[in-house]
């Protein structure tokens, strides 16, 4: 599949005596490729089986690269649920052979799209579970989300063409960074209710709401990036909010009209570098609206194009300038997974075995089939590895986690920081599951991202550790400064306005 570069002719409101007289050290580079799955393919986001239809939009890497000559740092972001760390390993080995970026300056994320191609689930390994019984691998392959192997190759040497390319592409540029806010495209999916617990998705109009159970994050995070002519090459994105909007078929989901909102303003051509914020609690569904939920075209069209307006407002109000320095560092933590009860297993082991009405629905079978298949899966792994990175443009930190993070956990890491722009990027570098705050494993707490699966397993410890590990990381580095506009020296009334009125 081929890999086109990013070049775009908007014109960033900037004086050319301005930019002449200034020679940006910054170079950066943008490109992305094609990742679209073929029709017929795993549909990822479930706990089951579910294949594409149809093609709504296609799915793509969008990649940037920053060089201040000193070091270079390079993000790709991926139309894709999550990745697989040993996916992001390998990109990371091939890109430091072929272009010379080390590896932990390399950030590979997932958009968490529920409406693209299958490259994350069982089967990344053909020994995965070489030796399970075969109701575990029944499990696994024809009843769980499965990778596509040939699928999963293509997205590799996909996201690799991509960072070579645009790091191939670099050129001198004035970058600006600066935040927005959009409070009415996300909501918190989790409420406290009168029983006492939390519940995930309560339902609209249930009188036993209380509140939410956490909070949003409104903040839109934006870094452009402008050649020399003044035309807008890229950009990075940063919003928290579950790409579930799922406009119909294979899609990037809702980052599809964020990238059309910003490309109708500045250009066709300009790659928007989509970097999901902690988002495992917060959703576009508003489950205190008294009105009906739009379909899911309108609601892509809603949380894309006012989450890429709101970009648009602060790419035409950030001062382009110099960004420095850049820095990178990572940080590889250890988390032992939480094993099921011997009982809780025995139990699910027999409910596997039937049919899932016999043994009170088809959720309850759901998260025994998950107890089985972690029970399999802690004979292989018993412990996490946990990688948490840094990488700094300028007075912007973008710390990630590989993980479905709770909403909090990124706004402590922003209060944290020391930096004055703070990009918490969820699904970074691969994904070990949903991380609750330690609250919702209380007893007020509750949801199904609290539960016991294949997929969420760690010590409930497991986000605090890690926000502190971020936040270390960051405190080594020294913000730079964002751009300002020249200062405007003091001037003279206008003489149309230095007059006195007229009342005769």
């Amino acid at each position: 599949m081929k890999v086109t570069l990013a070049i775009c002719a908007a014109v960033i409101l900037l004086p050319a005596t301005a930019r002449a007289a200034e020679t940006p050290p910054l170079k950066a580079g943008f490109a992305e490729a094609d990742i679209t799955p073929k029709i017929g393919m795993e549909a990822p986001g479930g706990y089951g089986k579910s294949y594409h239809q149809t093609v709504h939009d296609p799915c793509k890497v969008r990649v940037a690269v920053f060089d201040d000559g000193k070091k270079r740092i390079a993000v790709a972001a991926v139309d894709a649920l999550a990745l697989h760390g040993v996916m992001v390993q390998a990109v990371r080995k091939a890109v430091t052979a072929k272009c010379g970026i080390p590896a932990e300056a390399i950030m590979v994320c997932a958009s968490h799209s529920h409406s693209s191609g299958p490259v994350f689930g069982f089967g990344t390994t053909p020994d995965e579970f070489k030796d399970a019984s075969p109701l575990v691998r029944k499990l696994a392959y024809e009843q769980s989300t499965s990778v596509d192997p040939e699928y999963y190759t293509m997205v590799e040497k996909q996201i690799v063409a991509a960072l070579c390319e645009a790091d191939a592409n670099r050129l001198p540029m004035r970058c600006g960074a600066g935040k927005g806010s959009e409070s009415q495209a996300a909501f918190n999916r989790r409420f406290r209710m009168k029983s006492g617990l939390s519940f995930t998705h309560p339902g609209q109009g249930n009188p036993d709401i209380v509140e939410p159970a956490g909070p949003t994050d409104p903040e839109v995070g934006v870094v452009g990036a402008w050649d020399e002519k003044g035309e807008l090459r890229g950009c990075l994105v940063n919003f928290a909010c579950h790409a579930t909007t799922s406009p119909g078929g294979i899609s990037a989901n809702y980052v599809f009209y964020l990238e059309q909102a910003i490309r109708g303003m500045f250009g066709p051509k300009v790659v928007v570098v989509f970097l999901a914020g902690t988002c495992g609690d917060v959703t576009q569904v508003d489950n205190r609206s008294p009105y009906v939920q739009p379909a899911g075209e309108r609601w892509a069209k809603l949380v894309g194009g006012r989450v890429g307006a709101e970009a648009v407002k602060v790419l035409l109000t950030i001062e382009p300038g110099t960004l420095a320095p850049l820095d990178a560092a990572t940080k590889v933590l250890e988390f032992k997974r939480r094993a099921p009860r011997p009982e809780r297993l025995k139990a699910a082991l027999e409910m596997v075995e039937k049919k899932p009405e016999e043994v009170g629905g088809h959720t309850p079978w759901i998260f025994a089939k998950e107890i089985v298949l972690l029970d399999a899966s802690l004979a292989k792994a018993p412990v996490a590895e946990v990688e948490v990175q840094a990488l700094q443009v300028g007075p912007v930190v973008l710390l990630g986690l590989p993980a479905e993070v709770f909403c909090q956990f990124g706004l402590d890491m922003k209060a944290k920081s020391g930096f004055p722009l703070t990009f918490p990027v969820t699904f970074a570098n691969g994904c070990v599951g949903y991380i609750p705050t330690e609250e919702a494993f209380g007893p007020r707490g509750g949801g199904y991202e609290t539960r016991l699966t294949s997929y969420t397993n760690l010590d409930i410890t497991a986000g605090r550790r890690m926000v502190e590990a971020a936040v270390e990381l960051s405190r080594q580095m020294k913000p730079g400064a964002i751009p300002t506009p020249p200062k405007a020296k003091p001037g003279t009334p206008w003489s149309y306005g230095n007059v006195p009125p007229e009342v005769d």
